[in-house]
C-alpha cells in the first residue's frame, strides 16, 4: 500500500472476504453486512503525473473490460475529494488494470482508494499529516463506494454496515492463497437480488485468533451468506469452490465478496504455488493467481 513519492504510483491490492454475513436491509434498500476482510499482495497499480486537469488512462490486461474511463471509480475519488478541499492539485492517472472486473475483489474500490491516497501525498501543503483513519477522508470515500473506506488502509479488520462500521486493525497471520476467477463477471447486484430474506443473526464476529491453525478452524465455522445466491446466478462458482477443495494442501475453500473470485488458503506459498500449477493445467480458461493475504 506505500506510496512511492518520486513516482507517485500505488498499489490498489485486492480485498478478499474472509467470511462475509447478511445481516438485514436497510430502508433505503442497501443491505447490512458483517465481513472480516484481508488483502492481497496482489492488484492494480495506479500512477498520478501531477499537474494539468484531471484525467485517466487505462491499460493492462483487463482494460477492456473496465468500460469508459468517464465512469471509473477513479475519477469519481478525484472529483469528490476536490469538492471538498478548495485548491486540491489534481492530474493526469494512470490505471493499469491486472485484476479482473465484477469479480468480487473490490478492485474498483481499491482503485479509488489509491487515487485518495495518491491525492493526499500529492497535496501535503494541504494535508498537514497523512492520516488515513481521518473521518473526513472516510466520509468521501464511503461516498464514492461502500467498499472504499476499507480499501483507504488496505488492512486486514472486521466491517459492518454498509462499509462505514470498521473496526480496529487486526494483526493477522500471513495467509498463502489462491485466487481464482471463471472469468465470467457477476454483478453484486444481481446476487442481492437472489437472496431469500433470511438474513443472518449469528453474534457478531469476535477474537479473530491470530494463530494460523486456529484461523483456519475458526474460518471453518463462518462461511460467506452470498455464496448460494451467487451459484444461481453462476453455477460455474461451484465448480470452482469443488476444484479448490479438491487442491493437495487446500485447508479451506471460499467465495470473495459477492463473487464469482473464490480462494483457498494453504500452509505455504509453495503449497499454493504447486496448487496453481494443477489448476491452470486443467482450467486454462479461468484467471489463477496464488498470493499472500496480509494484515
Amino acid at each position: 500500500m506505500a506510496v512511492v513519492e518520486a513516482s507517485l504510483v500505488d498499489a490498489a491490492c485486492a480485498k478478499v472476504n474472509l467470511t462475509l454475513r447478511v445481516r438485514g436491509r436497510r430502508a433505503d434498500g442497501y443491505h447490512e453486512l458483517e465481513s472480516l476482510v484481508a488483502f492481497a499482495a496482489v492488484g492494480d497499480m495506479l500512477r498520478l503525473q501531477t499537474g494539468g486537469p484531471l484525467a485517466l488512462d487505462i491499460n493492462g490486461p483487463n482494460a477492456e473490460a473496465c468500460g469508459a474511463a468517464a465512469g471509473n471509480l477513479v475519477l469519481k475519488a478525484a472529483a469528490a475529494l476536490a469538492a471538498r478541499i478548495a485548491g486540491l492539485r489534481l492530474g493526469r492517472f494512470v490505471l493499469t488494470k491486472q485484476l479482473p472486473v465484477a469479480a468480487g475483489l473490490g478492485g474498483g474500490s481499491a482503485d479509488a482508494a489509491a487515487a485518495l491516497r495518491l491525492l493526499v501525498h500529492a497535496n501535503r501543503q494541504i494535508f498537514s499529516r497523512v492520516d488515513f483513519a481521518d473521518p473526513a477522508l472516510r466520509a468521501v470515500a464511503l461516498g464514492v463506494g461502500a467498499d472504499v473506506p476499507v480499501c483507504l488502509e488496505s488492512r486486514a479488520r472486521i466491517m459492518r454496515g454498509v462499509g462505514d462500521e470498521l473496526l480496529p486493525l487486526l494483526d493477522l497471520p500471513p495467509l498463502p492463497a489462491l485466487l481464482v476467477n471463471p472469468r465470467i463477471p457477476l454483478s453484486t447486484r444481481e446476487v442481492f437480488a437472489r437472496l431469500d430474506g433470511k438474513f443472518n443473526d449469528a453474534p457478531p464476529l469476535a477474537e479473530v485468533p491470530r494463530d494460523f491453525a486456529a484461523l483456519i478452524e475458526w474460518l471453518s465455522g463462518h462461511g460467506n451468506d452470498l455464496a448460494g445466491p451467487a451459484i444461481g446466478c453462476v453455477p460455474v462458482i461451484g465448480d470452482v469452490l469443488a476444484a479448490l477443495r479438491a487442491l493437495p494442501g487446500s485447508r479451506i475453500a471460499r467465495m470473495s465478496g459477492s463473487g464469482p473470485t473464490c480462494f483457498a488458503l494453504f500452509a505455504s506459498a509453495a503449497d499454493a504455488e504447486t496448487a496453481a500449477r494443477l489448476l491452470h493445467a486443467a482450467h486454462r480458461d479461468w484467471w489463477i493467481c496464488p498470493t499472500v493475504l496480509g494484515s
